[in-house]
Protein backbone atom coordinates (compact mmCIF):
# COMPACT_ATOMS: atom_id res chain seq x y z
CA UNK A 1 0.00 0.00 0.00
CA UNK A 2 3.02 2.48 0.81
CA UNK A 3 3.83 1.68 -2.93
CA UNK A 4 0.38 3.12 -3.92
CA UNK A 5 0.86 6.19 -2.01
CA UNK A 6 4.30 7.12 -2.48
CA UNK A 7 4.02 6.84 -6.42
CA UNK A 8 0.67 8.84 -6.10
CA UNK A 9 2.60 11.85 -4.51
CA UNK A 10 5.28 11.26 -6.66
CA UNK A 11 3.41 12.45 -9.90
CA UNK A 12 2.11 15.55 -7.74
CA UNK A 13 5.68 16.25 -6.87
CA UNK A 14 6.90 16.02 -10.44
CA UNK A 15 3.61 18.49 -11.73
CA UNK A 16 5.14 20.98 -9.11
CA UNK A 17 8.74 20.54 -10.52
CA UNK A 18 7.27 21.83 -14.10
CA UNK A 19 5.57 24.45 -12.71
CA UNK A 20 8.56 25.82 -11.25
CA UNK A 21 10.44 24.65 -14.26
CA UNK A 22 12.60 22.66 -12.46
CA UNK A 23 13.53 20.24 -15.87
CA UNK A 24 16.15 18.83 -15.00
CA UNK A 25 14.99 17.36 -11.73
CA UNK A 26 12.08 15.40 -13.11
CA UNK A 27 13.94 12.37 -14.13
CA UNK A 28 16.15 11.75 -11.19
CA UNK A 29 13.74 12.82 -8.92
CA UNK A 30 11.16 10.07 -10.89
CA UNK A 31 13.09 7.40 -10.76
CA UNK A 32 14.31 7.65 -6.96
CA UNK A 33 10.20 7.90 -6.09
CA UNK A 34 9.96 4.89 -8.03
CA UNK A 35 13.14 3.32 -6.95
CA UNK A 36 11.44 4.13 -3.40
CA UNK A 37 8.12 2.66 -4.11
CA UNK A 38 9.61 -0.75 -4.89
CA UNK A 39 11.47 -0.68 -1.49
CA UNK A 40 8.36 -0.03 0.26
CA UNK A 41 6.35 -2.95 -1.99
CA UNK A 42 9.06 -5.41 -1.68
CA UNK A 43 9.14 -4.35 2.68
CA UNK A 44 4.94 -5.79 2.49
CA UNK A 45 6.31 -9.37 1.02
CA UNK A 46 5.06 -11.94 3.26
CA UNK A 47 3.53 -9.59 5.65
CA UNK A 48 0.29 -11.77 5.60
CA UNK A 49 -1.46 -8.83 4.38
CA UNK A 50 -5.56 -8.52 5.57
CA UNK A 51 -7.77 -6.31 3.16
CA UNK A 52 -7.54 -3.04 3.93
CA UNK A 53 -10.47 0.62 2.81
CA UNK A 54 -13.40 -2.20 4.09
CA UNK A 55 -12.06 -5.31 2.51
CA UNK A 56 -11.66 -3.31 -1.15
CA UNK A 57 -7.95 -3.71 -1.69
CA UNK A 58 -5.43 -6.57 -0.51
CA UNK A 59 -2.01 -5.83 -1.30
CA UNK A 60 -0.82 -9.52 -0.83
CA UNK A 61 2.17 -11.39 -2.51
CA UNK A 62 0.65 -11.67 -5.71
CA UNK A 63 -0.04 -7.69 -5.72
CA UNK A 64 3.99 -6.98 -4.49
CA UNK A 65 4.98 -9.73 -7.14
CA UNK A 66 3.60 -8.13 -10.16
CA UNK A 67 3.55 -4.49 -8.82
CA UNK A 68 7.10 -5.09 -8.74
CA UNK A 69 7.57 -6.02 -12.63
CA UNK A 70 5.72 -2.79 -13.20
CA UNK A 71 7.70 -0.60 -11.49
CA UNK A 72 11.02 -2.24 -12.66
CA UNK A 73 10.13 -2.09 -15.99
CA UNK A 74 8.55 1.79 -15.75
CA UNK A 75 11.82 2.61 -14.09
CA UNK A 76 13.91 1.00 -17.23
CA UNK A 77 11.73 2.95 -19.57
CA UNK A 78 12.07 6.46 -17.96
CA UNK A 79 15.82 5.63 -18.01
CA UNK A 80 14.98 5.69 -22.36
CA UNK A 81 13.17 9.27 -21.54
CA UNK A 82 16.11 11.41 -21.08
CA UNK A 83 15.95 14.00 -24.03
CA UNK A 84 12.90 12.10 -25.78
CA UNK A 85 10.05 14.45 -24.58
CA UNK A 86 12.42 17.25 -24.86
CA UNK A 87 12.10 16.43 -28.47
CA UNK A 88 8.33 16.64 -28.72
CA UNK A 89 7.81 19.57 -26.00
CA UNK A 90 9.14 21.76 -23.79
CA UNK A 91 6.64 20.98 -21.43
CA UNK A 92 7.81 18.04 -20.25
CA UNK A 93 6.57 17.60 -16.85
CA UNK A 94 3.11 16.69 -17.63
CA UNK A 95 4.80 13.35 -19.45
CA UNK A 96 6.44 11.83 -16.22
CA UNK A 97 3.09 13.19 -14.18
CA UNK A 98 0.80 11.21 -16.52
CA UNK A 99 2.63 8.52 -16.85
CA UNK A 100 3.61 8.07 -12.85
CA UNK A 101 -0.65 8.36 -12.58
CA UNK A 102 -0.63 5.48 -15.15
CA UNK A 103 1.16 3.47 -12.81
CA UNK A 104 -0.91 4.04 -9.89
CA UNK A 105 -4.08 2.79 -11.41
CA UNK A 106 -2.34 -0.16 -12.71
CA UNK A 107 -0.86 -0.83 -9.13
CA UNK A 108 -4.54 -0.76 -7.74
CA UNK A 109 -5.42 -3.09 -10.68
CA UNK A 110 -2.97 -5.29 -9.18
CA UNK A 111 -4.43 -4.84 -5.47
CA UNK A 112 -8.15 -4.74 -5.91
CA UNK A 113 -10.49 -7.25 -3.71
CA UNK A 114 -13.13 -4.96 -4.64
CA UNK A 115 -15.05 -4.87 -8.28
CA UNK A 116 -15.53 -1.07 -8.15
CA UNK A 117 -11.65 -0.79 -7.06
CA UNK A 118 -11.09 -2.49 -10.54
CA UNK A 119 -13.02 -0.18 -12.71
CA UNK A 120 -11.23 2.66 -10.69
CA UNK A 121 -7.71 0.94 -11.07
CA UNK A 122 -8.75 0.53 -15.09
CA UNK A 123 -10.31 3.83 -15.78
CA UNK A 124 -6.81 5.67 -13.98
CA UNK A 125 -4.81 3.94 -15.97
CA UNK A 126 -6.74 4.28 -19.21
CA UNK A 127 -7.37 7.81 -19.16
CA UNK A 128 -3.51 8.26 -18.25
CA UNK A 129 -3.37 6.55 -21.46
CA UNK A 130 -5.40 8.40 -23.83
CA UNK A 131 -3.94 11.63 -23.24
CA UNK A 132 0.13 9.85 -23.14
CA UNK A 133 -1.03 8.46 -27.17
CA UNK A 134 -1.89 11.85 -28.32
CA UNK A 135 0.64 13.67 -26.75
CA UNK A 136 2.09 15.17 -29.60
CA UNK A 137 -0.54 17.57 -30.48
CA UNK A 138 0.68 18.45 -34.06
CA UNK A 139 1.36 14.81 -35.23
CA UNK A 140 -1.85 13.59 -36.85
CA UNK A 141 -0.73 9.97 -36.17
CA UNK A 142 -0.49 10.35 -32.24
CA UNK A 143 -3.81 12.29 -32.80
CA UNK A 144 -5.49 9.58 -34.98
CA UNK A 145 -4.33 6.90 -32.05
CA UNK A 146 -5.62 8.78 -28.94
CA UNK A 147 -8.99 9.13 -30.72
CA UNK A 148 -9.23 5.23 -31.79
CA UNK A 149 -7.80 4.32 -27.98
CA UNK A 150 -10.37 6.26 -26.43
CA UNK A 151 -13.12 5.12 -28.48
CA UNK A 152 -12.56 1.56 -28.20
CA UNK A 153 -11.74 2.07 -24.40
CA UNK A 154 -14.87 3.73 -23.17
CA UNK A 155 -16.56 0.69 -25.55
CA UNK A 156 -14.77 -1.78 -23.47
CA UNK A 157 -15.20 0.03 -20.45
CA UNK A 158 -18.92 -0.28 -20.70
CA UNK A 159 -18.81 -4.14 -21.21
CA UNK A 160 -17.18 -4.16 -18.31
CA UNK A 161 -19.45 -1.98 -15.93
CA UNK A 162 -22.00 -3.64 -17.11
CA UNK A 163 -20.71 -7.30 -16.71
CA UNK A 164 -19.76 -5.80 -12.94
CA UNK A 165 -23.46 -4.60 -12.72
CA UNK A 166 -24.87 -8.38 -13.43
CA UNK A 167 -22.44 -9.83 -10.95
CA UNK A 168 -23.29 -7.07 -8.28
CA UNK A 169 -27.01 -8.35 -9.38
CA UNK A 170 -27.14 -11.88 -8.92
CA UNK A 171 -24.16 -12.27 -6.25
CA UNK A 172 -24.78 -8.68 -4.08
CA UNK A 173 -21.59 -7.44 -3.61
CA UNK A 174 -18.87 -5.89 -5.10
CA UNK A 175 -16.72 -7.97 -3.10
CA UNK A 176 -14.46 -10.81 -4.35
CA UNK A 177 -14.84 -13.27 -1.34
CA UNK A 178 -18.76 -12.58 -1.38
CA UNK A 179 -18.57 -13.08 -4.68
CA UNK A 180 -16.73 -16.70 -4.57
CA UNK A 181 -18.66 -17.50 -1.62
CA UNK A 182 -22.13 -17.16 -4.00
CA UNK A 183 -20.15 -19.65 -6.60
CA UNK A 184 -18.93 -22.13 -4.03
CA UNK A 185 -21.44 -22.20 -2.48
CA UNK A 186 -24.27 -23.92 -5.35
CA UNK A 187 -21.96 -23.65 -7.73
CA UNK A 188 -25.42 -25.59 -9.75
CA UNK A 189 -27.67 -22.92 -8.91
CA UNK A 190 -25.50 -20.03 -10.29
CA UNK A 191 -28.43 -17.21 -12.22
CA UNK A 192 -27.79 -16.77 -15.64
CA UNK A 193 -27.51 -13.31 -14.72
CA UNK A 194 -24.16 -14.07 -13.38
CA UNK A 195 -22.83 -15.95 -16.15
CA UNK A 196 -23.66 -13.00 -18.86
CA UNK A 197 -21.42 -11.49 -15.78
CA UNK A 198 -18.81 -13.19 -16.09
CA UNK A 199 -18.86 -13.10 -20.29
CA UNK A 200 -19.00 -9.40 -20.69
CA UNK A 201 -16.40 -9.12 -18.03
CA UNK A 202 -14.31 -11.54 -20.28
CA UNK A 203 -14.73 -9.16 -22.88
CA UNK A 204 -13.96 -6.20 -21.25
CA UNK A 205 -10.95 -7.62 -19.61
CA UNK A 206 -9.65 -8.82 -23.15
CA UNK A 207 -9.98 -5.56 -24.80
CA UNK A 208 -7.65 -3.94 -22.31
CA UNK A 209 -5.22 -6.81 -23.23
CA UNK A 210 -5.40 -6.56 -26.91
CA UNK A 211 -6.00 -10.39 -27.19
CA UNK A 212 -8.57 -10.89 -30.50
CA UNK A 213 -11.03 -9.87 -32.03
CA UNK A 214 -10.83 -7.52 -29.20
CA UNK A 215 -7.60 -6.24 -30.87
CA UNK A 216 -8.60 -4.00 -33.29
CA UNK A 217 -7.17 -0.85 -31.60
CA UNK A 218 -3.64 -2.47 -31.33
CA UNK A 219 -1.84 -2.04 -34.41
CA UNK A 220 -2.89 1.77 -34.75
CA UNK A 221 -2.52 2.99 -31.22
CA UNK A 222 0.88 1.76 -30.80
CA UNK A 223 2.03 3.13 -34.24
CA UNK A 224 0.66 6.02 -34.07
CA UNK A 225 1.35 6.73 -30.52
CA UNK A 226 5.50 8.22 -29.28
CA UNK A 227 7.31 5.49 -28.97
CA UNK A 228 8.16 5.37 -25.35
CA UNK A 229 4.47 5.69 -24.71
CA UNK A 230 3.94 2.24 -26.57
CA UNK A 231 6.72 0.50 -24.57
CA UNK A 232 5.34 1.33 -21.77
CA UNK A 233 2.07 -0.37 -23.27
CA UNK A 234 3.08 -2.80 -24.03
CA UNK A 235 5.13 -3.98 -20.99
CA UNK A 236 3.74 -2.62 -17.94
CA UNK A 237 -0.17 -2.35 -19.18
CA UNK A 238 -0.79 -5.78 -20.34
CA UNK A 239 1.20 -7.21 -17.30
CA UNK A 240 -1.12 -5.48 -15.40
CA UNK A 241 -4.25 -6.17 -17.60
CA UNK A 242 -3.51 -10.15 -16.71
CA UNK A 243 -2.53 -9.64 -13.15
CA UNK A 244 -6.03 -8.44 -12.96
CA UNK A 245 -7.46 -10.75 -15.40
CA UNK A 246 -6.06 -13.93 -13.03
CA UNK A 247 -7.05 -12.78 -9.66
CA UNK A 248 -10.75 -12.15 -10.51
CA UNK A 249 -10.90 -15.39 -12.31
CA UNK A 250 -8.89 -17.65 -10.31
CA UNK A 251 -10.48 -16.29 -6.96
CA UNK A 252 -14.06 -16.28 -8.10
CA UNK A 253 -14.84 -18.08 -10.85
CA UNK A 254 -12.84 -21.64 -10.57
CA UNK A 255 -15.78 -23.64 -9.80
CA UNK A 256 -17.58 -22.60 -13.31
CA UNK A 257 -14.79 -22.91 -15.33
CA UNK A 258 -16.64 -25.48 -17.67
CA UNK A 259 -18.65 -22.25 -18.13
CA UNK A 260 -15.40 -19.59 -18.77
CA UNK A 261 -12.89 -21.80 -20.33
CA UNK A 262 -14.18 -22.90 -24.03
CA UNK A 263 -14.41 -18.69 -24.50
CA UNK A 264 -10.73 -18.37 -23.32
CA UNK A 265 -9.49 -21.29 -25.03
CA UNK A 266 -11.18 -19.62 -28.80
CA UNK A 267 -9.41 -16.29 -27.52
CA UNK A 268 -5.96 -17.66 -27.42
CA UNK A 269 -6.63 -19.56 -30.45
CA UNK A 270 -7.57 -16.71 -32.10
CA UNK A 271 -5.07 -14.07 -30.88
CA UNK A 272 -2.30 -16.47 -32.00
CA UNK A 273 -3.44 -16.70 -35.37
CA UNK A 274 -4.04 -13.24 -36.05
CA UNK A 275 -1.23 -12.18 -33.71
CA UNK A 276 1.60 -14.22 -35.34
CA UNK A 277 -0.03 -14.24 -39.32
CA UNK A 278 -0.42 -11.03 -39.41
CA UNK A 279 2.75 -10.07 -38.10
CA UNK A 280 4.83 -11.64 -40.84
CA UNK A 281 3.56 -9.39 -43.15
CA UNK A 282 4.72 -6.01 -41.62
CA UNK A 283 6.79 -3.85 -43.10
CA UNK A 284 7.73 -1.84 -40.21
CA UNK A 285 9.10 -3.08 -36.67
CA UNK A 286 7.02 -1.13 -34.79
CA UNK A 287 3.42 -3.06 -36.05
CA UNK A 288 5.25 -6.17 -36.55
CA UNK A 289 6.02 -5.72 -32.23
CA UNK A 290 2.07 -4.55 -32.09
CA UNK A 291 0.99 -7.64 -33.84
CA UNK A 292 2.86 -9.95 -31.92
CA UNK A 293 1.94 -8.06 -28.80
CA UNK A 294 -1.31 -9.57 -29.59
CA UNK A 295 0.22 -13.38 -29.87
CA UNK A 296 1.81 -13.34 -26.44
CA UNK A 297 -1.57 -12.59 -25.07
CA UNK A 298 -2.76 -15.82 -26.47
CA UNK A 299 0.47 -17.52 -24.98
CA UNK A 300 -0.25 -15.57 -21.46
CA UNK A 301 -4.14 -16.91 -21.74
CA UNK A 302 -2.74 -21.27 -21.37
CA UNK A 303 -2.21 -19.89 -17.96
CA UNK A 304 -5.75 -19.14 -17.07
CA UNK A 305 -7.51 -21.97 -19.28
CA UNK A 306 -5.64 -24.28 -17.30
CA UNK A 307 -5.97 -22.88 -14.03
CA UNK A 308 -4.28 -24.04 -11.34
CA UNK A 309 -1.81 -22.80 -8.28
CA UNK A 310 1.09 -22.47 -10.31
CA UNK A 311 -0.75 -20.74 -12.83
CA UNK A 312 0.03 -17.13 -11.27
CA UNK A 313 3.66 -18.02 -11.02
CA UNK A 314 3.49 -19.27 -15.28
CA UNK A 315 2.04 -15.50 -16.11
CA UNK A 316 4.20 -13.80 -13.80
CA UNK A 317 7.32 -15.43 -15.18
CA UNK A 318 6.41 -14.81 -19.16
CA UNK A 319 5.12 -11.03 -18.32
CA UNK A 320 8.86 -10.74 -16.70
CA UNK A 321 10.18 -12.43 -19.76
CA UNK A 322 7.84 -10.42 -22.19
CA UNK A 323 8.70 -6.86 -20.56
CA UNK A 324 12.50 -7.34 -20.22
CA UNK A 325 12.72 -8.08 -24.14
CA UNK A 326 10.15 -5.93 -25.59
CA UNK A 327 11.67 -2.65 -23.49
CA UNK A 328 14.94 -3.61 -25.67
CA UNK A 329 13.34 -4.08 -28.52
CA UNK A 330 11.50 -0.26 -28.13
CA UNK A 331 15.05 0.89 -27.13
CA UNK A 332 16.41 0.04 -30.25
CA UNK A 333 13.01 1.45 -32.00
CA UNK A 334 13.75 5.00 -30.59
CA UNK A 335 17.35 5.04 -31.56
CA UNK A 336 16.65 3.80 -35.12
CA UNK A 337 13.34 6.21 -35.45
CA UNK A 338 15.75 9.07 -34.31
CA UNK A 339 19.26 8.52 -36.05
CA UNK A 340 17.72 6.83 -39.32
CA UNK A 341 14.41 8.38 -39.60
CA UNK A 342 12.16 5.02 -39.72
CA UNK A 343 11.96 2.03 -38.40
CA UNK A 344 11.18 -0.21 -41.99
CA UNK A 345 12.98 -3.70 -41.52
CA UNK A 346 15.65 -2.07 -43.95
CA UNK A 347 17.17 0.36 -41.28
CA UNK A 348 18.19 -2.45 -39.24
CA UNK A 349 20.40 -4.00 -42.26
CA UNK A 350 24.46 -3.94 -41.01
CA UNK A 351 23.63 -2.57 -37.62
CA UNK A 352 25.93 -5.00 -36.54
CA UNK A 353 28.75 -4.27 -38.55
CA UNK A 354 28.28 -0.33 -36.99
CA UNK A 355 27.39 -1.13 -33.23
CA UNK A 356 27.60 -4.95 -32.20
CA UNK A 357 26.82 -3.85 -29.05
CA UNK A 358 23.35 -2.76 -30.45
CA UNK A 359 22.87 -6.04 -32.73
CA UNK A 360 23.90 -8.51 -29.83
CA UNK A 361 21.40 -7.43 -27.41
CA UNK A 362 18.50 -6.96 -30.09
CA UNK A 363 19.38 -10.36 -31.04
CA UNK A 364 19.10 -11.65 -27.39
CA UNK A 365 15.34 -9.81 -27.12
CA UNK A 366 14.12 -11.27 -30.43
CA UNK A 367 15.52 -15.06 -29.72
CA UNK A 368 13.75 -14.40 -25.94
CA UNK A 369 10.28 -12.92 -27.89
CA UNK A 370 10.49 -15.99 -30.01
CA UNK A 371 11.20 -18.88 -27.61
CA UNK A 372 14.64 -19.74 -28.29
CA UNK A 373 16.12 -21.90 -25.41
CA UNK A 374 18.72 -20.14 -23.15
CA UNK A 375 16.72 -17.03 -22.58
CA UNK A 376 13.64 -15.82 -20.63
CA UNK A 377 11.01 -16.30 -23.66
CA UNK A 378 11.65 -19.82 -23.69
CA UNK A 379 10.85 -20.34 -19.74
CA UNK A 380 7.81 -18.37 -20.33
CA UNK A 381 6.53 -20.27 -23.71
CA UNK A 382 7.76 -23.56 -21.84
CA UNK A 383 5.51 -22.97 -18.92
CA UNK A 384 2.80 -21.82 -20.72
CA UNK A 385 2.64 -25.13 -22.48
CA UNK A 386 3.12 -27.04 -19.49
CA UNK A 387 0.10 -25.85 -18.08
CA UNK A 388 -1.99 -26.45 -21.36
CA UNK A 389 -0.35 -30.32 -21.39
CA UNK A 390 -1.70 -30.79 -17.59
CA UNK A 391 -5.30 -29.53 -18.41
CA UNK A 392 -4.78 -31.68 -21.18
CA UNK A 393 -5.40 -29.08 -24.18
CA UNK A 394 -3.13 -30.74 -26.33
CA UNK A 395 -4.21 -29.39 -29.23
CA UNK A 396 -3.78 -25.80 -28.49
CA UNK A 397 -0.19 -27.10 -27.55
CA UNK A 398 0.18 -28.15 -31.05
CA UNK A 399 -1.66 -25.02 -32.59
CA UNK A 400 0.96 -22.94 -29.94
CA UNK A 401 4.07 -24.38 -31.20
CA UNK A 402 2.73 -24.40 -35.03
CA UNK A 403 2.66 -20.12 -34.11
CA UNK A 404 5.67 -20.22 -32.34
CA UNK A 405 7.10 -21.58 -35.37
CA UNK A 406 5.98 -18.82 -37.63
CA UNK A 407 6.92 -16.03 -34.70
CA UNK A 408 10.56 -17.10 -35.25
CA UNK A 409 10.28 -16.50 -38.95
CA UNK A 410 9.14 -13.01 -38.22
CA UNK A 411 11.72 -12.27 -35.51
CA UNK A 412 14.51 -14.01 -36.97
CA UNK A 413 13.80 -11.52 -39.86
CA UNK A 414 15.64 -8.77 -37.30
CA UNK A 415 18.85 -10.56 -37.15
CA UNK A 416 19.67 -11.52 -40.65
CA UNK A 417 18.60 -7.96 -41.41
CA UNK A 418 21.26 -7.00 -39.26
CA UNK A 419 24.05 -9.53 -39.26
CA UNK A 420 23.45 -10.69 -43.02
CA UNK A 421 22.73 -7.53 -45.01
CA UNK A 422 24.62 -4.55 -45.93
CA UNK A 423 23.69 -0.94 -45.81
CA UNK A 424 25.03 2.66 -45.89
CA UNK A 425 24.86 4.06 -42.93
CA UNK A 426 26.14 6.55 -40.30
CA UNK A 427 27.53 4.94 -37.26
CA UNK A 428 24.55 4.23 -34.80
CA UNK A 429 25.49 5.91 -31.68
CA UNK A 430 24.02 4.55 -28.05
CA UNK A 431 23.60 6.92 -25.45
CA UNK A 432 25.29 5.73 -21.86
CA UNK A 433 21.90 6.00 -20.51
CA UNK A 434 20.99 3.36 -22.96
CA UNK A 435 23.28 1.31 -23.12
CA UNK A 436 22.50 0.48 -19.40
CA UNK A 437 19.28 -0.40 -19.84
CA UNK A 438 20.33 -2.96 -23.18
CA UNK A 439 22.71 -4.04 -20.69
CA UNK A 440 20.75 -4.45 -17.65
CA UNK A 441 17.72 -5.81 -19.43
CA UNK A 442 19.70 -8.21 -21.58
CA UNK A 443 21.89 -9.91 -18.61
CA UNK A 444 18.15 -10.55 -17.31
CA UNK A 445 17.05 -12.39 -20.18
CA UNK A 446 19.85 -14.86 -20.18
CA UNK A 447 19.93 -15.30 -16.48
CA UNK A 448 16.55 -15.85 -16.25
CA UNK A 449 16.97 -18.16 -19.43
CA UNK A 450 19.33 -20.42 -17.56
CA UNK A 451 18.38 -20.01 -13.60
CA UNK A 452 14.47 -19.17 -14.01
CA UNK A 453 14.81 -20.41 -10.21
CA UNK A 454 15.13 -16.91 -9.38
CA UNK A 455 11.50 -15.79 -9.80
CA UNK A 456 9.85 -19.30 -10.38
CA UNK A 457 8.43 -19.65 -7.16
CA UNK A 458 7.66 -15.81 -5.86
CA UNK A 459 3.94 -16.43 -5.67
Amino acid sequence: MSALITISLLAILVLYLGLFKAKNALLPVSLAGLVAALVFAVMEWGTNAQPIFNGMMLFDNFAVAFSGITIISTILILLLSKDYFERISENVAEYYAVMLFSLAGIIVMLSYHNLSMLFIGVEIMSVSLYILAGIKKRDFASNEAALKYFLMGAFSTGFLLFGIALIYGASGSFDLARIRDYVVSAPSEVSPIFYAGILLLTIGLSFKVGAAPFHFWTPDVYEGAPALITAFMSTVVKTAGFAAFLRLFAFCFTPLQDFWIPILVALAALSLLVGNVTAVYQQHFKRMLAYSSISHVGYMLFALISLTGTSHNAIFIYAAAYSIASIIAFAVLILLQRQVGNDSFDSFNGIAKKNPFLAFTLTIAMLSLAGIPLTAGFIGKFMMFSKALSGLHTWLVVFGVINAIIGIFYYLRVVIAMYFKDAERNELVVPAYFKVVLAVSAAATVVLGIYPEFIARLI
